[in-house]
């Protein structure tokens, strides 16, 4: 990818979402990819131990 196509897509996301919403986007997505990986870690983790139950 070349640098002028990531300045081209970041306009875009500012455009689109403007610059004050987008710290509250970041902040979903990492929040959003934990949970992800968490998930990912329980269901591949160790077949002796069981899972831990879901949180609400």
């Amino acid at each position: 990818m070349k640098p002028w196509h990531i300045i081209v897509l970041l306009v875009v996301v500012v455009l689109l979402f403007g610059a004050g919403r987008l710290p509250d986007l970041a902040k979903s997505v990492g929040q959003s990819l934990k949970i992800v990986q968490k998930d990912i870690k329980e269901l591949g983790g160790d077949p002796d131990t069981p899972p831990t139950p879901p949180t609400v």
